[in-house]
């Protein structure tokens, strides 16, 4: 019988190798990044085409490599990082493995200068498939350009399981926010089909994040600082006024190197308790600095999982400075603790007896009056009501949801007239129906009204847009930017006139007429995040998350308090939609109560 075990050729075991470092294109971006920082660079650039499929290049002006050390920078397991295992336990660079070029080489096509600042001339190698075809001196700059041309072009299996364009570059861009947050004294440059994304100059930690993530960051911001004798923790987190629906802005840095840990997350979201509104996420950019010592990084080829020696003690100290900024910023004094003016008591003159204190009481005053008095005098009337969920008559309402108006009111939903329609704790109305109670959940409902308005008028073009009398700009993150700048055709639809200025600026010059008294940069930013956090349903398209994604965003931000007029009118509105007993997320809109049910209870 033949042998059945052999070694596989060199090239096949660095595609397989390849898989476990480079996954897509924002991973070669990463192992380039880190590199042109362990060279030393002061200013890096990287340049990308078609969301790094086609190209991704990294210039920086860092010690260069010799003839022989370019050579041998694209064999497996060649670093000048370690010399022994013990090692591994004082690494302060980025990468160590010796794994980035020669996994990066054997599925893509790479071209690599370099020079040192000491040598004349410095050295070009092409290399495909981890075969060098060609090396020869070249007239370059100080430094190393690495080009990386047709990733997996070698593996179209590979190619094929890539997302979308928007997608690789998102991921493209969480590598560059980790690289750059950490290391805010590179100046660094990023460039996207020859458009510039980025240009960030050497600055503080707190000019760099603003720099990526927008202007409004500037006020969002909250420093942390602790330090022991184990640990020292640094950096900002986010008010809690302003966390986000969707993870993204929750950045940890070990030693400089950026790390999930969800032990660690945990924490974080601990000391936040109850500041945070439900199913939010707290943005923070913290970094721990340790002794190299007491952690383990050489645990994920990616290197961004770390074990600590105790971890225990780390989420003890992490959760305490979260606090302690926290309680900064919310506990503030603001009342002037040298006067209190209600103790300025003038004293008794000798022999003046004190009066006892005085009221006044209305004869007439019964507290069992007119309860439904009560309730209409407590109503207040907003503007904002009537713009959203006005009246209107049926000839606004599309004609095939007038069928089924008839259809889903009938005799048993009937609210009986003359009867109160109330709300409980601003969330539920509650109104009498022939078969009993119904309960209408106020912000389900409106989710429902809203997104089938939205829908009609992106397939109709039917919404146009209110001129504001100042044009409005809006800051977004990189990420965020390249999403809104995919929606601004079915936007335009909906009565937005915005256009890109600059990176991630975006001017406004109008919105729909029912959305005008909105914060617009906070109603972007959250039609954005509740886009995001939709996506992932692959059953629905682009158009029906956006609508889906505006109807959440204005119904978070709607008053709660309705008079009685609003409520019947939303209660008309929801039953004129296409499918009244339900949310666009699927979940119930109302419920009823019969009368048997009711009974049951006093049984």
């Amino acid at each position: 019988m033949h042998d059945i075990i052999r070694l596989l050729p060199d090239s096949v075991a660095n595609q397989i190798a390849a898989g476990e470092v480079i996954q897509r294109p924002a991973s070669a971006v990463k192992e380039l990044l880190e590199n042109a920082i362990d060279a030393g660079a002061t200013e890096v650039q990287l340049n990308i085409k078609d969301a790094g499929k086609t190209l991704i290049q990294v210039v920086d002006n860092g010690c260069g490599m010799s003839v022989s050390d370019a050579r041998m920078s694209f064999e497996r397991h060649a670093t000048s990082k370690i010399r022994e295992a013990n090692d591994l336990f004082a690494i302060r660079t980025m990468g160590f493995r010796g794994e980035a070029l020669a996994s990066v080489a054997a599925i893509a096509q790479v071209e690599l200068k370099t020079k040192r600042a000491e040598d004349e001339l410095g050295t070009r190698i092409e290399v495909e498939g981890s075969v060098v075809k060609d090396q020869q001196p070249c007239v370059c700059q100080d430094g190393t350009v690495l080009s990386v041309k047709n990733l997996f072009f070698n593996v179209p299996a590979r190619r094929v399981f890539l997302k979308s364009l928007l997608a690789e570059t998102n991921h493209i861009l969480d590598e560059f926010y980790r690289v750059a947050i950490a290391r805010n004294e590179i100046a660094f440059s990023f460039f996207h089909n020859e458009k510039n994304v980025f240009s960030l100059s050497k600055s503080s930690l707190k000019q760099r994040i603003v720099a990526l993530m927008g202007n409004t960051y500037n006020e969002r911001l909250i420093p942390v600082e602790s330090s022991t004798s184990a640990i020292t923790i640094g950096g900002f987190i986010g008010k809690p006024e302003f966390a986000r629906k969707t993870r993204g802005e929750q950045f940890f840095f070990v030693n400089r190197r950026f790390i999930k840990h969800a032990y660690l997350h945990h924490s974080v979201e601990n000391a936040f308790l109850e500041l945070l509104p439900h199913n939010t996420y707290p943005s923070y950019f913290l970094f721990i600095e340790v002794d190299p010592k007491t952690i383990d990084i050489n645990i994920h080829p990616t290197k961004t999982e770390v074990n600590f020696q105790d971890s225990k003690i780390v989420y003890a100290v992490l959760q305490s400075a979260v606090k302690q900024a926290l309680g900064k910023y919310s506990l503030t004094p603001s009342l002037d603790f040298e006067t209190e003016r209600s103790l300025d008591i003038p004293p008794l003159v000798g022999g003046q007896m004190p009066k006892p204190p005085t009221i006044t009481i209305n004869p007439d005053y019964n507290p069992f009056g007119n309860i439904r008095q009560g309730f209409e005098r407590n109503f207040t009337h907003n503007r904002d009501i009537e713009k959203l969920f006005s009246a209107g008559s049926s000839k606004d309402i599309p004609p095939s949801v007038q069928q089924n108006m008839t259809v889903e009111w009938d005799e048993d939903t009937e609210i009986q007239q003359n009867k109160a329609i109330f709300s409980i704790q601003k969330r539920y109305i509650v109104c009498n129906i022939k078969s009993g109670l119904m309960i209408i959940d106020l912000q389900k409902a409106r989710e429902r009204i809203l997104f089938d308005r939205l829908m009609s008028e992106m397939e109709n073009n039917q919404e146009s847009a209110q001129q504001l009398l100042f044009p409005h700009t809006v800051h977004l993150t990189g990420t965020d930017a390249e999403v809104l700048l995919s929606l601004l055709p079915q936007l335009q639809n909906i009565g937005f006139e915005i256009s890109q200025f600059g990176k991630n600026t975006f001017i406004v010059n109008g919105v729909p007429a029912s959305m005008s008294e909105f914060d617009i940069q906070l109603l972007l930013e959250d039609m954005v995040e509740n886009f995001n956090k939709q996506k992932t349903d692959l059953t629905i398209d682009k158009k029906t998350n956006l609508a889906f994604s505006i109807a959440k965003s204005l119904t978070s931000k709607l008053p709660q308090n309705l008079p009685e007029k609003a409520m019947q009118t939303l209660i008309d509105q929801l039953f004129a939609s296409s499918i009244p007993h339900t949310s666009p997320s699927g979940k119930p809109t109302l419920t009823i109560i019969n009368f048997e049910e009711i009974s049951s209870r006093f049984k």
